[in-house]
């Protein structure tokens, strides 16, 4: 977890050191598999060429990026709200439409409860990394109370609010146009 003043940004840390290691492993194979394949002239043995090593290698190195789609997910928070990259999903969510940062007991990662009861998986922080999860919830839940406690002044300071928040070009937030 890496924080700078109201921004925070979390990467899992275990899940990405294991996802490298197998990623490695598995083009170490697939090349030492390449490597020992030889043209064979016996009778009912099968020919392998030169062609068909590089494929092999070919092969190791789509699997091992494959696996390292699995350090793709990052959690990027700050003032304007969350943004969520998971493994092939992203999502840009002003803190407006989020509910509550969850992590519940026995749960695999976070999750963003939004205003629409709908969910989103937050795969960056993981059960995985124990004190580091935990701690990175607890700095996207003092990002999302801090622009709540502003929410509840701005409104209480504006007697004529009626529950919406302006947008950046004077529209209401929320509004179908």
């Amino acid at each position: 977890m890496v924080s700078e003043p109201d921004v925070v940004r979390l990467r899992p840390w275990r899940a990405r050191l294991v996802c490298w290691i197998c990623a490695a492993a598995v083009l170490v194979v697939f090349t030492a598999v390449a490597t020992s394949l030889h043209g064979s002239t016996g009778e009912g043995s099968a020919t392998f060429q030169r062609g068909d090593q590089l494929s092999m290698v070919g092969l190791g190195i789509l699997a091992a990026a494959g696996i390292l789609l699995f350090t793709r997910p990052r959690v990027e928070a700050d003032a304007r709200g969350v943004r969520v990259r998971n493994i092939l999903g992203s999502y840009d969510l002003p803190w407006e439409e989020v509910r509550a940062v969850r992590f519940g007991r026995g749960s695999p990662w976070a999750t963003l409860e939004l205003s629409d009861d709908e969910s989103v998986p937050m795969i960056a922080v993981q059960a995985a990394d124990k004190e580091r999860a935990v701690a990175g919830v607890r700095a996207l839940r003092a990002l999302h109370e801090r622009h709540a406690a502003a929410g509840r002044e701005w409104a209480a300071a504006d007697p004529t609010a009626t529950g919406e928040r302006a947008g950046p070009a004077g529209e209401r937030a929320g509004s179908a146009g």
